[in-house]
């Protein structure tokens, strides 16, 4: 089966945040602020049936050659239909057209990604320099690839993952 992946666009973010809140109810996703949505929409694809949104994924540049994939999430009823699949090659496509070559994730879904090449790391995979000058940084995203300490009681329980593209 496949489904029509597009970016995002202002009036998806409804039907995003519904597809959100069905994971972060009960905790198998992390909670997004709808106005954080609309802040970060152009960071969004979606999977469209007809005129409904069924699935979406972001893709947040972190440094030079660094994004996170965010917010993968795909209706419940259409799980296993490869709308995950066709979201992650088009994250995959996005990350490398902007010359991205790492991409980093924070999930509860290892199986999921590892089947897209990630890998679970353990520290922090930058340079010295390039560790300061993240530490800048106020994005929360950024302080998960860090593994700083004060955004653990945030994510018990995900794994930090990465990609080289």
């Amino acid at each position: 089966m496949s489904f029509l992946i597009r970016s995002a666009r202002t009036s998806d973010v409804k039907q995003i945040r519904k597809i959100i809140d069905t994971y972060a109810a009960p905790g198998r996703m992390l909670e997004k602020e709808t106005v954080t949505l609309f802040e970060s929409v152009q960071e969004f694809i979606v999977a469209l049936d007809g005129d409904e949104v069924v699935g979406c994924a972001a893709l947040h540049i972190l440094w030079e050659d660094l994004a996170e994939v965010r917010t993968v999430a795909v209706v419940e009823r259409l799980h296993k239909s490869g709308i995950g699949h066709q979201l992650m090659e088009s994250i995959v496509e996005r990350a490398k057209s902007l010359g991205v070559e790492r991409i980093f994730c924070l999930t509860f879904q290892t199986e999921f990604f590892g089947k897209h090449g990630f890998q679970v790391i353990e520290g922090t995979p930058v340079e010295p320099e390039v560790y300061q000058q993240l530490l800048r940084s106020y994005d929360a995203g950024v302080a998960e690839f860090l593994d700083l300490e004060s955004v653990k009681p945030n994510t018990l329980g995900n794994t930090r993952m990465l990609r080289i593209l």
